[in-house]
């Protein structure tokens, strides 16, 4: 009687080669999601020495705080965020003490006294979500960027964000970088950025 043959064997050589080109396929053809972020200069770990306090009245500060359930409050009146970039430029386009000759506000004299002394206070709770927040950022920094384009557009009759993004790129001429330096440092100084975040709150 014949004996039965054993079960055929499979030819594992290759299998390695396999694997690697499909490593190498998911490694090209995967996109990775980046989180989104905020560029923001960081202040020095150790403040610098002899420096004397400085005394800002409270009408040139505009306080926005955000709660865990997302709500807003602007200088303590609930807004949504579609009214919280025109109320920012608002306050930093006041004016009240008349020495901004480009400003166009209501010169109210309970708000502030000029874009230089006009500061935004950002505060959150610790539960407010990461979305709400980097929302309510977005429209605050677009409140000075509408002020610098609009400045810009007077001055050099391009806007601003155009600029310093061109200003920005490494592939500009260094002659062309040179012109926009000047120019962007102007428009800064208009609506200079000064945004401050206090103390994160813990929801009770």
């Amino acid at each position: 009687m014949a004996r039965r043959a054993g079960a055929p064997e499979v030819n594992a050589g290759s299998m390695a080669d396999i694997a690697f080109l499909l490593l190498i396929f998911f490694l090209v053809t995967t996109t990775i999601e980046t989180d989104a972020g905020l560029d923001r200069m960081l202040p020095p770990m150790e403040p610098p020495e002899n420096v004397e306090d400085v005394v800002i009245k409270q009408k040139n500060i505009f306080q926005v705080n955000i709660n865990k359930n997302g709500q807003l409050l602007a200088d303590e009146e609930l807004t949504d965020l579609k009214s919280l970039r025109a109320k920012a430029m608002a306050f930093l386009d006041n004016g009240g003490d008349g020495s901004c000759n480009y400003c166009k506000g209501k010169k109210n004299s309970e708000s502030s006294d000029n874009p230089t002394k006009a500061i935004i206070s950002l505060k959150n709770d610790r539960e407010t979500k990461y979305g709400t927040y980097i929302t309510v950022q977005n429209e605050l920094v677009g409140a000075y960027n509408d002020l610098r384009n609009r400045e810009a557009q007077r001055l050099y009759g391009r806007k601003f964000t155009d600029m310093e993004a061109e200003y920005l790129n490494p592939e500009t001429a260094q002659n062309v970088k040179d012109d926009l330096k000047e120019k962007v440092k102007k428009i800064q100084d208009l609506f200079p950025q000064k945004l401050s975040e206090a103390e994160t709150s813990t929801a009770n």
